[in-house]
């Protein structure tokens, strides 16, 4: 029986894949590539209000503002 090799995640690339996710749901919301790449960027943002936001007819610009 082999043992399965398990390769240690380092906090860096966990940061990047979150951020990666983040970035592809509000562009998927609505968010312009630009302005998902700024809101990504910022932990502080609550990602399921900037969707919800956008989904309630929020424009973006005013969005970023509630935002950041």
């Amino acid at each position: 029986m082999t043992t399965p090799i398990t390769v240690p995640r380092n906090a860096a690339g966990e940061r990047d894949a979150v951020r990666c996710w983040r970035l592809e749901e509000l562009i998927r919301a609505g968010y312009s590539p630009h302005e998902a790449l700024v809101l990504s960027g910022e932990p502080e943002v609550d990602l399921h209000l900037a969707v919800r936001l956008l989904a309630q007819g929020c424009p973006t610009e005013t969005a970023l503002r509630i935002l950041l």
